[in-house]
């Protein structure tokens, strides 16, 4: 009988011991996720921002002959189009995002030949709240980004640019007691050669990681 009670303790104590356990695990887990939560900040209205670069002749002519097409990925001071007897040469690497297809038009200096984007400035441009965590964020923080066309891949990045000034410059005049919220710009520079299938435009989201 003693025996039997011996044993009925030493399970209701191991009982005792792994509820405890369970218990301490959850508290450090909730506490770790806590920590990790406190210390980045979410920004979820973000996307691929490429600078366009406008290409145009120098002195009038017309377009004899077009070296490039739509979706061509071209070198920096490669040969786009002849304008009359001038060429126009790319100033950067990029992607052909538009070139007229029928030769023989007139162009004046200024007027568009061609447009590149150009890739190796890409940028994930997010706009957070003044409100959401804006104060934390600081140039060289690492960051990390997903996008929607890639679920379940984080890309690898770091803060590179904050907007000294918000997107909304107007002045708006409203006869209500609450401040209208800005938004600011926060840009996340990233190595465009190791994610190649990156494109300009692409919905993302990102996480700068603030400690």
């Amino acid at each position: 009988m003693e025996e039997i009670k011996k044993e009925s303790l030493f399970k209701k104590r191991w009982v005792q011991s792994l509820i405890a356990f369970v218990i301490i695990f959850i508290l450090l887990a909730a506490f770790l996720i806590w920590q990790s939560v406190k210390n980045t900040v979410f920004i979820e209205n973000s996307d691929l921002e490429a600078p366009i670069v406008n290409l145009s002749p120098t002195t009038p002519g017309v377009l004899n002959a077009l070296y490039v097409k739509e979706g061509d990925h071209i070198l920096a001071n490669t040969p786009v189009a002849l304008v009359g007897s001038g060429i126009v040469y790319t100033k950067d690497d990029g992607i052909v995002s538009y070139a007229p297809s029928v030769l023989g038009q007139y162009f004046s200096p200024g007027q568009i030949v061609a447009s590149i984007i150009n890739i190796q400035e890409m940028r994930v441009t997010g706009q957070i709240d003044e409100n959401k965590g804006l104060k934390d964020i600081v140039v060289g923080q690492r960051a990390t980004f997903t996008i929607d066309a890639f679920p379940g891949k984080t890309y690898e990045g770091a803060v590179s640019e904050i907007s000294p000034t918000s997107n909304d410059t107007s002045v708006v005049f409203s006869i209500s007691d609450t401040r209208p919220i800005k938004n600011f710009n926060i840009k996340v520079q990233f190595d465009i050669n190791k994610y190649p299938e990156l494109k300009n435009g692409m919905s993302a989201k990102i996480t700068v990681y603030t400690k």
